[in-house]
């Protein structure tokens, strides 16, 4: 008997703490930064309605990893975000190579059709109907993704 109601005991205790971590907003922890891709992703979903959906950080995540000062606007039908390539980023040609893995790895329904050293482009879509993205180093230290649609 005694053992059993320790066994009740300890199944309830467990209940109770399983309903209390479920229960509790998380926790920021260090790896929860935010994502390039889940960023990406709403960027160009966001194209179709001219970007009046993204609010000036949701671009901030893609260059989290290459620099920590952007800043990023819609106008005039594109999403455009700029910023300062972080020091340990490695050159602006690293940092834009780096850019365009992360916009191959998230998008993999884009189509890559420019690769230089100074400009990375993607398209998304039919012709009459795409999505463009374009990554570009702008000067030695400066990097700019512009989203458009149609």
């Amino acid at each position: 008997m005694k053992s059993t109601l320790r066994g009740l005991m300890f199944v309830a205790a467990s209940a109770a703490l399983a309903w209390a971590c479920l229960s509790t907003p998380g926790i920021a922890l260090a790896d929860d930064t935010p994502n390039p891709c889940d960023a990406l992703k709403r960027i160009v979903a966001a194209a179709p309605d001219g970007f009046t959906s993204l609010r000036p950080d949701d671009g901030k995540a893609v260059a989290q990893t290459y620099g920590r000062d952007a800043q990023c606007a819609a106008k005039a039908r594109t999403y455009t975000c700029m910023w300062t390539k972080a020091s340990d980023a490695g050159s602006a040609t690293d940092a834009l190579q780096g850019v365009a893995a992360d916009i191959a790895a998230c998008l993999p329904e884009a189509t890559h059709d420019q690769n230089s050293p100074g400009r990375q482009h993607f398209y998304i879509g039919p012709r009459g109907q795409r999505t463009q993205i374009t990554a570009t180093t702008a000067g030695a230290g400066k990097l700019t993704l512009a989203v458009s649609g149609k």
